[in-house]
């Protein structure tokens, strides 16, 4: 039995509503929704079966393409079982550990994301005689490793400053289909500033800093690559670098349309907000796989190499 808005508890758990204004269309809803969640789930997982099996794959930008696919499939399995369990059953209770764990998940993932990548194709460009010396085996797991300590000290303060700062709420149902920051915030009775300040100052850091450090990485990448010796080496050359660049808009432009939505755009229906969230969380992880399979020469022989054995064993 829920609490109403006019009295404050402390809750024991929430009550996700789904889609908020479209709940007569959740089976409905769940179709795309599901089937998205298959396409990113089959794609990333081929992926990282590709770079295990194919030797010739276990380089550098190979592993760091694992982590990525890694990191799409937590943002996507974070979110999506629980929404589809609330569009199948109805199952829109969730504990509050539980919706603190998923927010942390789904904020921590979301932070680590390019910058190693960048870094990488910086040094096959600029110095690709020394290439595999440097980016060893070792530093590349010592690179996944600071970016997911990265996204811990960042995201980590966000789940205990709402345990320990706001113990009361005006209701515990969460008009949102998984349990975000702000839309938890508020809900809080009490004073929220710090936490509102921070999760915007995060989010804009964490933009910031990405954004200047991608751009220096590629602005050093094209002034090694017009000092090239012929035109067609330096035609040739940003190929390597355009995956990376479609994965990075693929992740970031949702992601921005989608929190300045949610903290500038009042006037916008609860629904849109609602599908744009989800969206910047399950649509990389479908075209991440794409854009990488087909920009990736060495993947697409492997995928096609993978089809043709099991086509001739039939």
């Amino acid at each position: 039995m829920f609490m109403s808005n006019n009295a404050c508890s402390v809750p024991t758990s929430f009550w996700l509503t789904g889609i908020p204004g479209l709940e007569s269309l959740h089976l409905w809803l769940s179709i795309p929704f599901s089937s998205l969640y298959l396409v990113a789930v089959v794609g990333n997982v081929t992926i990282l079966a590709a770079v295990k099996l194919e030797r010739s794959l276990h380089q550098p930008m190979y592993f760091f393409l694992c982590m990525l696919a890694v990191i799409d499939l937590v943002l996507s399995t974070s979110t999506m079982p629980k929404m589809l369990a609330i569009f199948w059953f109805g199952a829109h209770n969730i504990d509050l550990d539980a919706c603190l764990a998923q927010m942390f998940f789904i904020h921590c993932f979301a932070t680590v994301e390019f910058l190693a990548m960048a870094f990488d194709r910086y040094v096959a460009i600029c110095d690709p005689l020394h290439h595999t010396s440097v980016l060893t085996h070792a530093v590349v797991g010592h690179l996944g490793l600071a970016a997911l300590l990265r996204g811990v000290l960042y995201i980590g303060p966000l789940p205990l400053m709402i345990r320990l700062r706001l113990p009361l709420y005006r209701t515990q149902i969460i008009a949102h289909s998984y349990c975000e920051h702000m839309a938890l915030v508020t809900l809080a009775y009490g004073d929220t500033a710090v936490n509102n300040l921070y999760g915007m100052g995060i989010g804009f850091l964490v933009l910031i800093l990405d954004s200047l450090a991608i751009t220096a990485s590629y602005v050093m990448i094209f002034r090694a690559v017009m000092g090239l010796a012929t035109p067609e080496t330096r035609l040739k050359t940003p190929g390597t670098c355009s995956s990376h660049i479609c994965a990075i808009l693929v992740f970031y432009i949702p992601i921005a349309v989608s929190s300045l939505t949610h903290r500038f755009g009042h006037r916008v229906p609860p629904h849109i907000h609602i599908l744009l969230a989800n969206f910047y969380l399950l649509f990389p992880p479908i075209l991440n796989p794409v854009v990488y399979a087909v920009r990736t020469k060495q993947i697409r022989e492997r995928l096609l190499h993978v089809l043709k054995a099991r086509a001739q064993s039939k």
